[in-house]
């Protein structure tokens, strides 16, 4: 059991951060199916800076990975102006705009990885080794029953989400801010005649989403294989969707969600395990966390409240 959960945890708090992401770019009024690209060209950027120092300061300096974090969020937000420019700016279609960014940030990145593994390194290699990120565990507080193994084996990104995480909830509904951007996701016109620009705040909402996702791709580099490549993150940003969606457009039911994703991804690749299963289970099991969330929005969809002006676009010579 102990195992379900800190196995569980790893994986649903990166996808929780992302999935806040987009609730960000959503609650604004931007639909955003790009936080999988997103995910991707942030990782990308933490990953090369992570290898640019451990070249120099060594595999044993945990500088890089504190670096890494960072860079990921500036990649993650420097990418997502692609979509914010395409959405805001020039009023392209949302979804197809999303989707685009997806496919490009795959074929980027792969690209790129190659390029400089093959240039720099001289390395024939489509990822970038990052070595395992180390872990602590809480004294005391670990012996606990079941309750212990949330301080058990902690990935240093967890405690980084924990904290951006009860930021990004503060900022969202306990500031001016965060009251705007939710205005902007549901009355666009009132919050435009209030004086507020719209276009700047949904600006924001998607680099901010951005920066979210990029963390939540380097995270997913450290503690699922230890290097980085573009396969790693596939389908995860999708299933961060899901969760908002399932989570009702709210930062506390997301989590539930991603918890709920991460969990069943655990607790079943634990069930192979001891079962004694060939390998080629683990790989099917890979598929529960989906299987969840379509068995959970079959169920649960018709009570969803999508912001109003989700993927409107917003005219002001309209109002």
């Amino acid at each position: 059991m102990n195992k379900v959960i800190i196995d569980g945890l790893s994986f649903a708090l990166p996808l929780f951060i992302m999935a806040i992401g987009g609730i960000y770019s959503e609650r604004s009024g931007i639909t955003n199916l790009a936080l999988e690209g997103l995910q991707g060209a942030g990782a990308f950027v933490g990953a090369l800076v992570a290898i640019l120092l451990m070249n120099k300061l060594g595999p044993d300096s945990q500088i890089p990975y504190y670096v890494a974090m960072v860079c990921a969020m500036i990649g993650g937000m420097l990418y997502s102006l692609l979509h914010a420019v395409l959405c805001v700016k020039f009023k392209a279609d949302q979804v197809i705009s999303g989707v685009v960014i997806n496919i490009l940030a795959m074929a980027l990145t792969t690209f790129l990885t190659k390029s400089i593994n093959r240039t720099v390194f001289g390395a024939p290699s489509d990822k970038f080794v990052l070595g395992v990120s180390a872990r602590w565990t809480v004294p005391g507080i670990s012996k606990i029953p079941v309750l212990g193994a949330v301080f058990t084996n902690i990935y240093p990104f967890e405690v980084i989400i924990i904290v951006i995480a009860a930021i990004a909830w503060y900022l969202l509904y306990r500031t001016k801010f965060g009251l705007h951007l939710r205005a902007c996701g549901d009355n666009p016109h009132a919050v435009d005649a209030a004086g507020i620009d719209v276009a700047k705040v949904r600006f924001k909402a998607v680099m901010m989403s951005g920066a979210l996702s990029g963390l939540a791709g380097m995270a997913f580099a450290y503690s699922i294989s230890a290097n980085y490549s573009s396969s790693i993150y596939v389908g995860y940003g999708y299933l961060a969707i899901a969760a908002l969606i399932f989570g009702n457009w709210k930062i506390m039911p997301t989590l539930g969600a991603c918890l709920l994703f991460g969990l069943a991804k655990s607790g079943g690749y634990q069930i192979v395990q001891a079962a004694g299963m060939p390998s080629s289970y683990s790989d099917l099991v890979m598929i529960l966390p989906y299987v969840l969330t379509l068995l959970l929005l079959v169920f649960f969809s018709k009570h969803n409240n999508a912001p109003r002006a989700l993927g409107e676009i917003y005219d002001k010579g309209k109002r």
